[in-house]
């Protein structure tokens, strides 16, 4: 059987026909869910992806946290339903509380728009089982509120726990794209949750999964294959 995976779209969403198209890539079938839907139509996994939902009134994801839809994906989520959060899908989850700290306005105040270098911190989640620890990548990263930020207590939490999924790569000259994009503490550009089902980042890995596009790479193509593997094995 094929593994269903939901991409949800708000008022405001940019990215879900790019994610919809990058799962399809991995061999899973893409599932379009609303933001007033009120069931999650059974997939196996879901994705909030990129944009400006609500058009980030008040703060980036805040009203989104309240559709309708978000009541069965935080009931799921808790319970083991894998769930990717991209750029402003990673607000959103942070602002729903399925994953710790906030996001802030860049530290620059202007949108960024690059290829952005990352080290994968954590290979063990449900989304990045097809990476392997310290390995580096390219995808692309475009956001005006990327600075993440948590107390100190939180940051060592993530820190001791294994839970920094993703760091920006800080050596050489940012125009390459090195160099923390967004003032985000500890260069952290992506978390986990405790088990490992819930993952935010704020890059883009839907726009690097075709050697013709975005970054010329393939190098987020393995956040869709890792959960359709999850999924199979499970």
């Amino acid at each position: 059987m094929t593994a269903r995976i939901g991409v949800v779209t708000f008022p405001g969403s940019l990215d879900d026909r790019d994610t919809q198209r990058a799962i399809r890539l991995a061999g899973a079938e893409p599932v379009a869910l609303w933001h007033k839907d009120k069931d999650l139509k059974q997939v196996d996994a879901v994705v909030l992806c990129g944009g400006f939902s609500y058009g980030d009134y008040l703060r980036a994801g805040a009203i989104a946290r309240f559709s309708p839809v978000m009541e069965p994906l935080l009931e799921q989520a808790k319970a083991g339903l894998p769930v990717l959060g991209i750029c402003n899908g990673f607000q959103i989850l942070t602002e729903a509380h399925l994953l710790p700290g906030t996001m802030l306005r860049n530290d620059h105040l202007h949108f960024i728009c690059r290829d952005q270098k990352l080290r994968v911190e954590n290979a063990e989640t449900s989304w990045t089982t097809d990476y392997t620890a310290g390995q580096e990548i390219q995808i692309p990263l475009k956001n005006n509120d990327g600075q993440y930020v948590a107390d100190a207590y939180t940051l060592d939490q993530l820190e001791a726990e294994g839970r920094v999924a993703f760091r920006y790569l800080v050596r050489g000259e940012a125009a390459d794209g090195y160099g923390n994009p967004n003032g985000s503490q500890r260069d952290i550009a992506g978390v986990t949750n405790e088990a490992g089902n819930v993952v935010g980042l704020m890059p883009h890995p839907e726009h690097a999964v075709e050697p013709l596009i975005g970054t010329g790479r393939t190098d987020g193509l393995p956040f869709f294959t890792s959960i359709l593997k999850k999924l199979v094995n499970a």
